[in-house]
């Protein structure tokens, strides 16, 4: 019974360990290309790291801490800059 329960508990703790490795950061950033605002990109929150730590401040961080990708790429897409389409306005046509 004993031997059961530690196969259980060590099973469970597997588990979490590969949940553990599945959560991941997203960060929503400004691109700066040559000197003019760039597009919005979307990348994980290591690699935002990363970039800054090789160039400091040269891109603008626009959200941190985001919890899953899609939601990350629909800030990027309808934050200033993004290319989230404008409101739709049809005219009426008149026979």
């Amino acid at each position: 019974m004993y031997t059961i329960a530690l196969y259980a508990v060590a099973k469970w703790e597997g588990r979490m360990t590969k949940k553990q490795k599945m959560l991941v950061a997203w960060v929503v950033y400004k691109m700066n290309l040559a000197g003019a605002g760039g597009p919005n990109a979307v990348c994980e929150q290591a690699e935002w790291d990363a970039m800054e730590l090789a160039h400091p401040g040269h891109h603008t961080l626009i959200k941190a801490g985001i919890t899953n990708e899609p939601e990350a790429e629909r800030l990027a897409r309808e934050s200033p800059g993004g290319t989230a389409p404008g409101a739709v306005r049809l005219k009426a046509r008149l026979p």
